[in-house]
């Protein structure tokens, strides 16, 4: 996909089970933040913002931000490289940095039908939003058990990672409908092929 064309929302996933690593999968297997309409189409479907949040006026700025973001997170998520201290300590001072912004603040309201509803107090700014994610990281990060069930897809070439939150600790891939079914089918086509053969 050409940079600056719309990315379609059923592109975008929020299967990997922490906003923070849902904003690690739009790199794959193309960059899906390529504009700003699919950026307010990520931000949307996240869950940053209540549903019906307008975000008119996110602009070209705001990708550069959340792609920043997103390559500290992903540094921090899959370094393993002891040496290199350094480079991820200035990604660990970023996303610091970025989680120390006031989130937006949310506040309950009546909706149509009467029930209470959460509504942004006023229109979300692209720092306070990255806050979120960047909390998300932290809390992520800091947190021993939910860090141990951190998995890497074991899909043919993706390197998307996911919270196993399975019974069992037993998922193997980034989603059963995406990877899943492609080595399903790998499979059967490799039994058929014995079979034939």
């Amino acid at each position: 996909m050409a940079l600056g064309t719309a990315t379609a929302p059923y592109e975008l996933r929020f299967d990997a089970g922490r906003i923070c690593l849902d904003l690690l999968a739009t790199t794959h297997p193309v960059e899906r933040l390529d504009a700003v309409g699919p950026l307010r189409a990520w931000i949307a479907g996240s869950g940053l913002v209540p549903p019906g949040t307008s975000l008119g006026h996110a602009e070209a700025s705001w990708l550069v931000g959340f792609r920043e973001l997103r390559g500290y997170v992903g540094q921090l998520l899959r370094s393993c490289d002891p040496s290199d201290a350094r480079s991820y300590d200035h990604a660990l001072g970023r996303v610091n940095e970025v989680a120390r912004v006031a989130p937006p603040a949310l506040c309950a309201v009546r909706g149509e039908d009467g029930t209470l509803v959460r509504e942004l107090a006023r229109d979300p700014g692209c720092a306070g939003l990255l806050a979120v994610v960047a909390r998300d990281a932290v809390d992520l990060l800091t947190d021993p058990v939910a860090r141990a069930a951190v998995r890497e897809c074991e899909g043919d070439d993706c390197p998307l990672v996911y919270l196993d939150t399975s019974r069992g600790r037993r998922r193997r891939w980034c989603s059963s409908e995406v990877c899943g079914n492609r080595e399903r089918v790998a499979r059967h086509r490799r039994r058929a092929a014995l079979a034939r053969a």
